[in-house]
């Protein structure tokens, strides 16, 4: 064995000692990039922060020469998170109809995009079968300690990380979003219930009934009875347009002006003509209003009322049916309503009047056939002796059945008083 031999050896294992321990840094250099990016995300720092981390680690430690990073935004549309220097025919770049088809790294070459000659590879995040995140990356560095290979796995778990953590991010704040909302929702539907009477008055001179049931938790139905004096009542019922807590609000406004306005000496005409100025004021003429509305004398028997857009009112009275249609447009539409007409009715003892919405009378079964006022007729009619609350009940189990599997797209309000 000659002395140049074991010197040989000693020179080689030191190389390759050297290669190992260069290695080992570099592989030592990337845990550390990837809990520094993993410290950023728990950390919540915005997807911007995460970009500029992800930016330095693939230009400082792998030698990348470019990357344009694109990911979805809360809209769900692409955008670049990394535009650095990168010209704005590469930020701007149409991922939506050039890149989805790609689900694995992929050479940019393939596209035969004049834009993207700087760059080299196409890297996509996927999840499940859908793309949720592209890097686009230029020629990088491939020292000896470290492949290409090697290179390539490591962007492609630090870009995964960065795009995973922009999805939890919108799917995080779209939960608490939601919450929010299931919140908002909750407090509106508690403020609607508290809107409508719960207790009315069955007493030897009335007999008073109400359904209400929402489409969902907020509604835009709304309707309401006030003891105006020992002698007077007023009452009403209205459908709102719209849903939701927008509806609720104006519900609370609306409410809260009707009542004050019933309090002062005002006619009826004048009454509307009012409460039309207030709701214009209040909506802007965005949303709009109908509604029946009447006041009732105990001792003169008068009924007077206006229907102002509103299904008309339904009265029973000694064999006959009578519908309550006299009055107006809608509210909230003209800011001065072109003509107020009101009605005047004088009640017999044991007369009904039904008010109602149409969700009802548009209850549409399998069919496409509607219920229709006529039906509301017709079941009223068979039933007028029961007592306004089992009368209600049955009419809506009625309804129910003339739908047969179809589900209400609208609320459901029902307003009955028998006179005595």
């Amino acid at each position: 064995m000659s002395d140049q031999q074991p010197f040989s050896e000693l020179n080689f294992f030191k190389k390759r000692l050297s290669t190992t321990e260069r290695l080992l840094a570099v592989k030592q250099q990337q845990i550390d990039s990837l809990l520094e990016i993993t410290r950023a995300v728990n950390n919540n720092m915005p997807i911007t922060a995460l970009a500029r981390i992800y930016e330095n680690i693939l230009h400082a430690q792998l030698g990348v020469k470019k990357v344009a990073l694109f990911i979805r935004d809360k809209d769900n549309l692409w955008m670049c998170i990394t535009p650095g220097e990168l010209p704005v025919g590469v930020t701007n770049y149409d991922v939506a109809s050039k890149l989805l088809s790609f689900h694995y790294i992929t050479p940019v070459a393939v596209l035969k995009d004049e834009s993207l000659s700087d760059f080299e590879l196409i890297i996509p995040v996927m999840h499940k079968k859908d793309p949720i995140g592209f890097a686009i990356i230029g020629t990088f560095g491939t020292e000896s300690s470290d492949t290409k290979e090697e290179k390539l796995k490591f962007i492609q778990t630090i870009t995964n990380v960065i795009v995973v953590a922009n999805e939890n991010k919108k799917l995080f704040k779209s939960q608490i979003d939601q919450l929010v909302m299931q919140k908002e929702l909750k407090l509106a539907a508690d403020m609607q219930n508290m809107l409508v009477p719960t207790k009315l008055p069955n007493d030897e001179k009335i007999e008073v009934g109400a359904f209400y049931k929402p489409h969902k938790n907020i509604g835009g139905d709304y309707y309401d009875f006030i003891q105006i004096n020992e002698n007077e009542i007023a009452f009403c019922i209205s459908d709102i347009s719209g849903k939701g807590i927008p509806a609720a609000i104006l519900m609370a406004n609306f409410q809260a002006n009707m009542r004050i306005l019933l309090t002062r000496k005002y006619s009826l005409q004048q009454f509307i003509d009012v409460l039309n100025t207030k709701v214009c004021e209040i909506t802007k003429g965005e949303k709009f209003i109908t509604l029946f509305v009447a006041t009732y004398n105990f001792k003169t028997r008068q009924l007077n009322y206006v229907n102002a857009g509103h299904n008309p009112s339904l009265l029973f009275s000694a064999g006959e049916t009578q519908l309550l249609d006299k009055g107006c447009t809608i509210l909230g539409m003209f800011d001065s309503l072109p003509y107020i007409n009101t009605g005047e009715v004088t009640i017999e003892p044991g007369a009904l009047l039904v008010n109602y919405t149409d969700g009802l009378s548009e209850a549409m079964n399998n069919d496409g056939k509607l219920f229709e006022t006529e039906g509301m007729i017709d079941f009223v009619q068979q039933n007028i002796h029961q007592s306004v609350g089992d009368m209600n009940a049955k009419l809506i189990e009625h309804v129910i059945a003339f739908k047969q599997d179809t589900d209400f797209d609208d609320d459901i309000t029902l307003l009955s008083l028998r006179f005595k």
